[in-house]
C-alpha cells in the first residue's frame, strides 16, 4: 500500500482546505485515457490499491497504468471504548485528498474498449463519482 517515507509532522490537524476546485493534475499527462473524480473526499490508501489492483488485472497486465494522486496524509483513529479526551489518537492510515476534477489513475497502450472496462471496475472501488476521459487527439479508429 501506497504511504511516504517520512512526515514532517506525525499527527497534523484535519484541515478544511477541501474545497473548491483542483488546479493542478487536471489534464491527461501520461496516458490516452483516465478517470477523473467529480467530488470532493479522501482516499484511502487501502482503496487506491484496490483499483490499481482491478485496473491491472482486467488489463491482463498489459499496457501501462499510472496513479496520480499519492496518500501523504495522515489520519488517526483512537480505539474503541475509549473516552472522550486523553489527546489525540494514534495514526492510522494514510489519505489523499482530491477535489473535483483531479485525474486519478491514467492508462495506455490498450484499446479503447479495454480502457474504459478497467476504469470503470476501478471508479467502483473508490468513494467518488468519476468519470471517464479521453485524450483530445486520440484516435479512437487507429
Amino acid at each position: 500500500m501506497l504511504q511516504p517515507k517520512r512526515v514532517k509532522y506525525r499527527r497534523p490537524q484535519d484541515g478544511r482546505g477541501n474545497k473548491g476546485n483542483a488546479h493542478r493534475g487536471t489534464q491527461l499527462a501520461f496516458g490516452s485515457f483516465g478517470i477523473k473524480t467529480l467530488e470532493a473526499k479522501w482516499i484511502d490508501s487501502r482503496q487506491i490499491e484496490a483499483a490499481r489492483v482491478a485496473v491491472n488485472r482486467y488489463m491482463n497486465r498489459e499496457g501501462q497504468v499510472w496513479i496520480r494522486i499519492f496518500p501523504d496524509k495522515p489520519i488517526t483513529r483512537k480505539p474503541a471504548d475509549v473516552r472522550m479526551g486523553k489527546g489525540k489518537g494514534d495514526p492510522a492510515g494514510w489519505v489523499a485528498p482530491v477535489t473535483p476534477g483531479r485525474i486519478l489513475f491514467e492508462v495506455e497502450g490498450v484499446s479503447f474498449d479495454i480502457a474504459k472496462e478497467a476504469l470503470r471496475l476501478a471508479a467502483q472501488k473508490l468513494p467518488v463519482k468519476t468519470k471517464f476521459v479521453v485524450r483530445r487527439d486520440y484516435d479512437k479508429n487507429a
